[in-house]
């Protein structure tokens, strides 16, 4: 998917950075500290950051012969389920971005490839669909809340780590599930008073 921005940027968006203090010399740099509110649909189906959650960002801006270079760290929480046991899973997560943002008007080598590198409309760049791929590519798809969660008990879909060591289900063939009632139930003879019941003939 293009990088490219699709729409024109507005400023006023936490995630879109004005560059305008940032001299257009290779080698100068400008830190980015924020914290803006987390977009909505960041992460899996099973673990997400919480829409409009904190995302703390600490970038660093530099400026480069093609455009700006965007490299640092987001931080933010992550809640979700465990894939096994259904458990709600409530974490923090750090991961690092890094990222060029070509000049609208650089056509080197390394800014050709539209689907590869972003683009800057003017001094505005949006840093989202980066902090998106950081983020995404960091999370698992299947969420466990620890390494060694057992989950559920594929018959009862009790806990695991709730039924004791040696629980399990018997499994009886219906046809014999009727024979075995009828073993337990008591025969006719026996259901009537001892003054009823009939000797036994020799």
């Amino acid at each position: 998917m293009p990088k490219s921005p699709q729409k024109h940027l507005d400023p006023r968006q936490p995630l879109v950075v004005d560059t305008t203090k940032l001299p257009r010399r290779p080698g100068e740099t400008r830190a980015l500290k924020r914290v803006v509110p987390a977009p909505a649909d960041l992460g899996l189906e099973l673990i997400s950051v919480p829409e409009g959650s904190d995302l703390e960002l600490d970038l660093s801006l530099t400026s480069v012969s093609e455009g700006v270079y965007v490299s640092g760290n987001v931080r933010g929480s992550l809640t979700g389920e465990c894939g096994r046991c259904l458990n709600e899973i409530s974490e923090s997560f750090d991961v690092s971005l890094a990222e060029l943002y070509a000049y609208a008007d650089s056509t080197t080598e390394e800014t050709t490839d539209e689907d590869e590198v972003g683009r800057m409309q003017g001094d505005l760049l949006d840093v989202e669909p980066a902090l998106r791929d950081a983020v995404v590519l960091t999370l698992p798809a299947n969420p466990v809340c620890r390494p060694d969660c057992p989950g559920l008990c594929p018959e009862c879909g009790v806990h695991l780590d709730d039924l004791p060591a040696d629980h399990s289900h018997e499994e009886i063939d219906a046809r014999w599930a009727a024979l075995s009632n009828l073993a337990k139930a008591e025969s006719p003879t026996a259901a009537l008073p001892h003054h009823q019941q009939k000797p036994i003939e020799e």
